[in-house]
């Protein structure tokens, strides 16, 4: 009997510790970040920015996996069937969990259901660009422009349904429904450079450090920016409000997020090295180096409610311009 009561004992010793020695710690492996874009976008720029950041409080291993086209969808699509283990996380933004699932009559996903939002970090501006050979110098110059030479403008954006496709076809509305034409690009990379060339006269972008240096280097000319006030890694570049041009805000925000269903102590992890690095001074100057807005203290319980006031905010422009991501 005694031995009998000494088995029985050891099973259920063994019972309550096996599940402890089953849970590893997380992460054990390394971590895919997909962003949703090609190498070189402003999506690739700021998520490899925050893996680079991240990864030694991670475990040292955060594979980076672009996933560029349909204005972000098909790599948030990746993500959001991925299993919600924390090992496969989306470098998600306004592009993915507002704009390009708004415009689709059958999103792959749902941009509330299909995630858990992890953390917001970051924001960009997007800006309106020419070449320098076009013969204005402000805003307000070439608004009055493009008036007197309807159609004979166009604008390149990183693609259907990007943000800066929405940027493009607001300015256009707001001053007063301009006939400029639109060329989308697979990405911002060669549409820079024909801006540079001059194959494009003009572009609608995210205010990177790419577009800032290309700014002071005289090769393109940033007319405005398109934030609520000027932003801090460009204060001498005034707002499109500051032009005359009211409600033209068209902005980036960035976060990270995971497939619905990851437990939140992984989700709590991502956060957590997430808001150490944000309150890094050095790494907000990084950020504001490379043309990003630090934003602090936005973990899970909000990141996801930051993108359902943009799409309460989106809504009414997105039925007024028609947008198909590409």
């Amino acid at each position: 009997m005694r031995r009998r009561n000494l088995l029985m004992l050891g099973l259920l010793a063994a019972s309550l510790t096996t599940p402890a020695l089953a849970q590893s710690p997380y992460p054990n492996r390394p971590i895919r970040l997909v962003i949703p874009s090609v190498p070189a976008g402003v999506h690739d720029v700021i998520g490899r920015t925050w893996a680079e950041k991240v990864k030694p409080q991670l475990g040292g291993a955060i594979v980076i996996d672009n996933r560029g086209g349909g204005g972000g969808v098909i790599g948030a699509n990746d993500v959001a069937h991925s299993p919600p283990d924390g090992y496969s996380i989306l470098l998600g933004s306004t592009s993915t969990q507002v704009l390009s699932p708004a415009a689709m009559a059958q999103p792959p996903y749902d941009p509330v259901k299909s995630f858990a939002g992890v953390s917001v970090f970051s924001f960009s501006s997007t800006s309106i660009v020419v070449n320098p050979t076009v013969p204005v110098h402000s805003l307000k110059e070439l608004i009055a422009y493009a008036k007197a030479n309807p159609g004979k403008l166009s604008y390149g954006s990183a693609g259907n349904g990007s943000i800066t496709n929405l940027a493009g076809e607001l300015f256009k509305l707001r001053a007063g429904s301009l006939d400029i034409v639109h060329v989308p690009y697979k990405g911002i990379g060669q549409g820079v450079t024909d801006l540079i060339g001059g194959q494009i006269p003009m572009f609608s972008a995210n205010a990177t450090a790419q577009i800032l240096d290309l700014h002071r280097a005289g090769k393109v000319r940033i007319l405005s920016v398109n934030s609520q006030t000027r932003i801090r890694s460009a204060p001498d570049i005034p707002t499109s409000i500051e032009a005359g041009l009211p409600g033209m805000v068209a902005q980036t925000t960035f976060g990270i997020f995971a497939p619905a269903g990851t437990p939140k102590p992984i989700l709590e992890r991502i956060n957590a090295v997430t808001q150490e690095a944000m309150a890094d001074e050095t790494f907000q100057r990084e950020l504001l180096r490379v043309g990003f807005e630090p934003v602090l203290d936005v973990g899970p319980d909000k990141a996801a409610g930051v993108f359902q006031d943009e799409l309460v905010r989106w809504a009414p422009i997105l039925k007024t311009i028609s947008m198909k991501p590409e």
